[in-house]
C-alpha cells in the first residue's frame, strides 16, 4: 500500500506540505466533503483548510445544523454563504461580478449588498452527483445564502481533471476566488494557490 502523508493526505510522491504557507482569512471557510471523494491524487480540500487559517474540513453526508457542521457557535445562516450551482444554470443571466448571490428561484437576488455581511461560506467538495446529495441532505442550508462563483479564469486542473462545466474550478480555487470577491483582497488568491501549483506539478511528472 503506498505511503499517505497524514498532514496533507496526499500520497508520498504527491505531498505538498513544503508549499503550504498558512494565510490568515476574515472569512470562515467551512468545506463539507462527501465521504466518496477522499481523493488522495488530485483533491484539494485538506491542503485548502492546511493554506487556511481560519478554517475546517469535515467528512460525511449530514449534519443537523450549520453550528453542528461548523464549530461555530451560534452562526447566523443568513451572514453565510453556500457555493451551490446546482444541476442547471440559474433562470436569468447572472451580473458581471465574480460572486453572486441567488434568490430561491435561482435568479440574481435584488439585494446583492447581503454580501458585505457575510461572515462563512460553506463549499461542497466532491463530484456534481455528491455535492447534490450534500445539498438535499442539509435542509438547514437553504436559510444560508446562496452563491454562485464565476472564477476570472479557467481551473489549473487543465488536462488532468475533466470537468462538466468551463466554469468549474477545484475546491481550493473556489476558496480562493470566492475569499478574494468577499473580502476586497484579489492578491489572496496567490497566496493560497502555491500548495496547489505544487500538487499538478507533481501530477504532471
Amino acid at each position: 500500500m503506498d505511503d499517505v502523508c497524514p498532514q496533507c493526505e496526499k500520497l508520498s510522491n504527491l505531498c505538498v506540505c513544503e508549499a503550504v504557507e498558512p494565510v490568515d482569512n476574515r472569512i470562515f471557510v467551512l468545506i463539507l466533503r462527501h465521504p466518496q471523494e477522499q481523493d488522495r491524487k488530485l483533491g484539494t480540500a485538506k491542503i485548502a483548510t492546511l493554506q487556511l487559517k481560519n478554517s475546517a474540513l469535515k467528512t460525511g453526508l449530514s449534519w443537523a445544523n450549520l453550528k453542528k457542521a461548523s464549530g461555530q457557535e451560534d452562526p447566523d445562516p443568513k451572514k453565510w454563504g453556500i457555493l451551490y450551482l446546482g444541476t442547471a444554470k440559474t433562470s436569468e443571466p447572472l451580473p458581471p461580478a465574480p460572486l453572486t448571490v441567488l434568490n430561491r428561484k435561482g435568479g440574481p437576488a435584488e439585494d446583492q449588498r447581503v454580501l458585505e455581511d457575510i461572515e462563512g461560506i460553506i463549499l461542497l467538495d466532491g463530484t456534481w452527483q455528491q455535492a447534490k446529495a450534500l445539498w438535499w441532505r442539509n435542509a438547514w442550508m437553504l436559510k444560508c445564502r446562496r452563491l454562485v462563483l464565476q472564477p476570472p479564469t479557467v481551473s489549473l486542473y487543465g488536462n488532468l481533471r475533466k470537468e462538466p462545466r468551463k466554469e468549474s474550478v477545484s475546491t481550493i480555487e473556489a476558496a480562493a476566488h470566492t475569499l478574494a470577491a468577499l473580502e476586497g483582497d484579489d492578491s489572496i488568491v496567490e497566496k493560497i494557490l502555491p500548495p496547489f501549483r505544487l500538487l499538478l506539478k507533481k501530477a504532471r511528472q
